[in-house]
């Protein structure tokens, strides 16, 4: 946002209407009003909020004053009306009149401080937010609140609120020349008005800045995205420019979640000419973008800034009631995506993953992830899409995106030029944008393994660090993540085992839940799956549907969710986490089950990414049911869940290879492999993978196995392959 001190900027408030520009205000009256509502307004105990406050703040050095609207209403509510409808003069006036309380109040002062530097004043209130898309003209020069998300923001900059200005001809000097706020500028005299007898007249455009004698403050643009709870369907989402002064600067990064008190304002916008690159503004045409007074920050990441903040007694006690359910599970399940039939397991750890565990802070500084991830994985038409546009929908948070269209960049943040200034500047991705919730992934297997890997960090750590373009910094990416993939052979093949699945360990073991879904031929299941499709399609358009008794109405389950993820933090119970304890050492042994303990792929080790996974777990069932701790028989649904998801997959071997689960035996033969591998072919050399297969077989080393080395050593870049009429592999 170059180009401030352009004489062709175009200050908003000249247009606000004729009744403003005719009323004329009593400067001095309106002042006193606010100096003596900064004196005395007080609360309970004659707590003399706004005075101490400014007190504090000057001997702290912030030089601000944040006040709420409704305060200044009950003290004097034509005096709120009119910094309502008049922002721009009464904030000035309210400035001054903050300036000179606070010499009075802050003396004696030492010498050294005879000087008192402006007082910025910060503009708060509870009114529900303006939707992006109502700002039309009639909301031009007034004060109006927002909310929405950071996707992007420039660096400092400087820009002059006072200048001084020369003649070049005569050298007449016109002092502290107040310039217009915002992103207007200060047109610059045409002429020189000096009259010196002996000298011809100063030419045309004789003045000159002298920057020495400037005065000026920090500034920072913004770019404000709305929420998606206010996107229609189809709509690409609206963005507004904020621009923020002074004690505003450095307040947000990308990806915070905003409400933003300002002056919505206008500026003039054109084309660039060919010859000179400047905007040639086009007649009577305005840009808008808003001049912030005002930031409340959701800087924890739960989703406080929502419009699901206004929850009534009414709502509350029902939810209090609704948490008392003794099957809440049970019912949470049955209202997820009510149409899919079967899937019990997948929807109740769903409802887990939308509610989510509790986020930890360490001592050291260090936290820990709250937020459950699961992956679906296997056959098609098993309904896994159609579960994530509904999590999309019941998730307060959501961000939906398919593998095949997402990059590494899309999907976390990216660096780009800002086209105005030509300075670097940092977009947030979706990952960012769903910071407090969800991000539903489809297709995940369609994703590039580099683009993958781009969102280790986010998934585990929860942030993104960038380091580009001399831009070095951390994003929070707090959000849980559902993904849906299919095999390699479309679909699961039982014989193929691991076969089926193309993921590194590395991103396997990031997910708390892996369900290997499978669309298995039942004649029973199928007949009762058909008939309820059926009824489904034959009541799709029937007018007057209502939800079926015990299920829970999407809005109102919203709202829940919503309700329990700000108002409950569960923590494990001593008793509860012994057992976990146990459990987890008679896994890692393998003799958690003395029937089956001959069986050798029941002695898989799970490792603490599991362990915390299933903590996770516990939390969000005691969260569901907002109570404050996670008892035994939270741990007790939070095993099975993870023996029916991740277990079960890792005992059928098609997880093996993943971090954890591999069996010893396994790893050393897979490792003998290899070796023989590396040392039995030159480097260049060229032979087929059938040649290979059969050489190990006569030694008795399975056909799996060997495979399974083969694709390791692929995707590692030690092995390449060319299509021909076979698979040929070239050791590098």
């Amino acid at each position: 946002m170059e180009g401030f001190d352009d004489a062709g900027i175009f200050f908003s408030d000249n247009f606000a209407g004729e009744d403003q520009q005719t009323e004329q205000i009593n400067l001095q009256a309106v002042k006193n009003k606010y100096k003596n509502f900064i004196r005395t307004f007080n609360e309970d105990n004659f707590h003399f909020k706004y005075r101490d406050t400014l007190k504090r703040n000057y001997l702290l050095g912030r030089y601000f004053l944040e006040v709420q609207l409704e305060d200044l209403a009950g003290f004097d509510e034509n005096l709120a009306d009119k910094l309502h409808k008049q922002p721009t003069e009464h904030l000035q006036i309210f400035e001054e009149a903050a300036k000179e309380v606070v010499d009075e109040i802050t003396a004696p002062r030492p010498e050294t401080e005879e000087h008192i530097p402006d007082i910025q004043v910060l503009v708060n209130s509870i009114s529900n937010p303006t939707n992006i898309r109502d700002l039309k003209s009639e909301y031009v020069s007034k004060l109006v609140k927002v909310a929405g998300i950071i996707v992007a923001a420039s660096g400092i900059k400087a820009k002059a609120n006072k200048i001084t200005i020369q003649c070049r001809s005569c050298g007449n000097v016109i002092p502290n020349l107040n310039v217009n706020p915002g992103l207007e500028g200060y047109p610059l005299p045409r002429k020189c008005n000096t009259e010196q007898a002996g000298r011809p007249k100063c030419p045309l455009d004789p003045f000159f800045i002298l920057p020495d004698k400037c005065k000026c403050m920090d500034f920072q643009v913004l770019k404000l995205q709305e929420l998606p709870d206010f996107i229609p369907q189809g709509e690409i989402p609206r963005h507004m420019t904020l621009f923020c002064d002074r004690s505003l600067c450095e307040r947000v990064v990308p990806g915070n979640r905003v409400l933003i008190h300002g002056i919505f304002s206008i500026r003039k916008v054109g084309k660039p000419s060919r010859q000179d690159g400047r905007e040639k503004a086009t007649v009577g045409v305005r840009a808008p973008y808003m001049r912030v007074v005002g930031i409340t920050v959701d800087s924890e990441g739960v989703g406080a800034i929502s419009r699901f903040n206004n929850i009534t007694t009414e709502e509350e006690s029902h939810f209090r009631k609704l948490a008392a359910t003794p099957n809440l599970l049970d019912v949470l399940a049955e209202s997820l995506a009510p149409s899919i039939f079967g899937s019990t397991d997948i929807k109740k750890a769903i409802a887990c993953l939308l509610f989510g565990g509790s986020r930890k802070r360490m001592p050291d500084g260090l936290t820990r992830r709250g937020d459950i991830n699961i992956l679906l994985l296997g056959d098609p038409g098993t309904a896994k899409s159609q579960l994530l546009k509904f999590v999309e929908k019941v998730a307060p948070i959501a961000v939906y995106t398919s593998g095949k269209g997402s990059s590494a960049s899309g999907l976390t943040a990216s660096v780009i030029r800002d086209p105005a200034s030509r300075n670097f500047i940092m977009e947030g991705g979706a990952m960012v944008l769903a910071d407090g919730g969800v991000v539903c992934i489809d297709e995940f297997d369609k994703m590039k393994e580099d683009d993958r890997v781009a969102i280790h960090e986010a998934m585990e750590q929860q942030t993104i660090s960038i380091a580009k373009a001399g831009i070095t910094t951390t994003l929070n990416t707090r959000c849980s993540v559902l993904a849906a993939a299919n095999s390699i052979f479309g679909r699961w093949d039982d014989t193929k085992g691991e076969e089926n699945i193309d993921f590194m360990p590395t991103i396997l073991s990031r997910f708390d839940m892996i369900f290997i879904v499978k669309d298995l031929h039942d004649e029973s299941r199928d007949v009762t799956l058909a008939k309820h499709i059926i009824n489904v399609h034959l009541n799709a358009n029937k007018p007057g549907m209502e939800v079926k008794e015990g299920e829970i109405p999407l809005a109102t389950l919203k709202k829940f969710v919503h309700y329990c993820r700000t108002h409950c933090g569960p923590r494990l119970t001593k008793e509860a986490g012994d057992k976990l304890k146990s459990r987890y050492v008679l896994m890692r042994t393998g003799q958690h089950d003395q029937e089956k303990a001959a069986d050798k792929r029941l002695a898989i080790p799970i490792t603490v990414r599991q362990l915390e996974a299933i903590i996770r777990i516990a939390e969000s069932l005691a969260k569901m049911q907002l109570q404050p701790f996670a008892t035994e028989s939270h741990v007790n649904e939070a095993l099975r869940l993870f023996q029916v998801s991740t277990l079960d997959a890792a005992m059928s071997g098609s997880l093996a290879g993943a971090e954890g689960f591999t069996t010893e035996e396994d790893q050393e033969m897979l490792n003998r492999i290899e070796k023989q591998l590396k040392r039995r072919f030159a480097i260049g050399s060229q032979v087929s993978e059938q040649n290979i297969i059969q050489d190990f077989a006569r030694q008795k080393y399975p056909d799996r196995a060997v495979m399974k080395v083969i694709h390791t050593m692929i995707r590692r870049g030690e092995l390449q392959h060319r299509m021909q009429r076979k698979m040929l592999y070239r050791l590098c």
